[in-house]
């Protein structure tokens, strides 16, 4: 069994692969504060709800945007798993070329995204992450990783108008019930899920003009699904996106 690592600035994922398939996953808050034992019992209690154990991982493959925790990680897979890890950095086959100014500069997350839509899906694409940031990440024709736009997340846009204003309160990210909201917490809601479908629209219009008429759009991240509902520009939501690039990242690298 496959172990797949996603740190993020907000959230980790872990995936369990049997084969090919993904057979489990898991989302908790990334916390700065926690040790490598911490982590070690976290994921211990996860695998053992769904019936796993350590003993069956034959192999971890982990992508990290978040350097403190890397070496945590690394600590609790090696003490607990008893394995290294196959960490996605420079030297390590992706199948991806990079053609950023400065490549040591994409995060690892994106490579690995970009790994997994030109393989499943193929190319020219644009990939929407909505996570910490919202990202549009351009893969060409040949799988080449392009660069792309990072915008704030909306989580973060959230936050922002509730600790920097006097008056409006924190909303739940959901859709509203009309565009024109009728008190505060409706006329937040339209304008950050209404806002960020208008910027998803605007972004992947630009982005098509660059790559083509043919360019796929791919969503992922904890609010693709409430984006995409609301428009048509996204044609596949795929929640697991990186666990699937480290998963191929791990095949290619055997």
């Amino acid at each position: 069994m496959l172990l797949t690592i996603d740190i993020g600035n907000t959230n980790i994922t872990f995936g369990a692969y049997k084969g090919r398939e993904l057979q489990h996953h898991w989302r908790i808050k990334t916390d700065h504060r926690r040790m490598a034992d911490e982590y070690g019992i976290i994921m211990l209690e996860l695998m053992r709800h769904a019936g796993l154990t350590f003993e069956q991982i034959r192999g971890v493959a982990m992508a990290s945007v978040v350097p403190p925790l890397s070496q945590i990680f690394i600590k609790m897979v090696e003490r607990y798993i008893k394995q290294s890890p196959l960490v996605v950095e420079a030297g390590v086959k992706t199948g991806v070329q990079i053609r950023y100014d400065s490549p040591r500069d994409v995060g690892a997350d994106r490579i690995v995204d970009a790994a997994a839509v030109y393989t499943l899906y193929g190319g020219p694409a644009c990939i929407v992450d909505f996570g910490t940031a919202t990202t549009f990440d351009a893969v060409s024709d040949k799988g080449e990783y392009l660069g792309g736009a990072i915008a704030p997340g909306i989580g973060i846009a959230a936050e922002a108008l509730f600790s920097q204003t006097s008056k409006l309160p924190r909303v739940d990210l959901v859709r509203p019930p009309r565009a024109v909201g009728t008190n505060t917490v409706y006329a937040i809601q339209s304008g950050l899920i209404f806002g960020y479908v208008a910027i998803v629209e605007g972004m992947v219009a630009r982005f098509r003009a660059e790559l083509g008429e043919n360019m796929r759009v791919i969503g992922t991240g904890g609010l693709a699904e409430t984006i995409a509902q609301e428009t048509d520009v996204i044609e596949i939501v795929n929640p697991w996106l990186t666990l699937e690039g480290l998963r191929l990242i791990w095949e290619m690298n055997q």
